[in-house]
């Protein structure tokens, strides 16, 4: 009897913490009703921010809407995630053509690079037909002074209202963390590489 009873116990107890969980969803449910679109910030030192902006587009196109890609950084590797994507309809993809700034190790020819593919991002932060845009490694930009900050807040606040913007690299700064409306920070504790394993397609990229 008392183990049928313990069983009784806990699972009134289970249903009470789980009613008081659904109150509280129910509730920020019903704060949130303002309907526009957002801006999400992917930084931090950990792996996964562009997989997961990726997965984010994914998500858009597979409810029907258009999305668009800019590729700052990684543009010129073979990525696994723009393969796929690039299958999918109502994706435009854009690379900036130089690739990692630490191999070509030449400022002007990045800034170049640069103002080249900025005004198809600036396309794309215009265009009321795309649901999402994914600035990949937008922060490196910012970084390195190819980009001013002010220059990217105007764009951003002057998208069109329902469009989504992600943003993802290490060191995002303070403005525009403040300025995100969703921000994770992704912390690295461990990473293969740092053991020396090598990196591999499928993972890394």
């Amino acid at each position: 009897m008392n183990s049928v009873s313990n069983s009784a116990n806990d699972a009134e107890r289970h249903q009470r913490k789980m009613e008081k969980q659904k109150a509280k969803v129910d509730a920020a449910i019903e704060r949130a009703q303002e309907e526009r679109g957002v801006v999400i910030v992917l930084t931090g030192t950990g792996k996964g921010k562009s997989s997961s902006g990726f997965g984010t587009v994914i998500r858009t196109l597979g409810h029907g809407y258009h999305a668009g890609i800019v590729q700052f950084i990684k543009g010129t590797w073979d990525c696994g995630e723009i393969k796929i994507l690039k299958s999918l309809p109502n994706l435009r993809h854009e690379v900036m053509g130089s690739g990692f700034t630490w191999n070509t190790q030449d400022k002007e020819k990045d800034q170049q690079a640069f103002d080249q593919a900025w005004p198809l991002a600036l396309e794309m932060l215009s265009d009321d037909n795309l649901r999402t845009v994914m600035l990949d490694e937008i922060t490196y930009m910012l970084a390195y002074g190819h980009l001013q900050w002010e220059d990217l807040k105007v764009a951003l606040e002057n998208r069109p209202k329902h469009q989504n913007v992600i943003l993802t690299g290490r060191g995002a700064p303070t403005a525009l963390r403040d300025f995100a409306d969703t921000l994770t920070d992704m912390k690295m504790e461990k990473h293969a590489f740092k053991a020396g394993v090598k990196a591999q397609a499928g993972i890394e990229w």
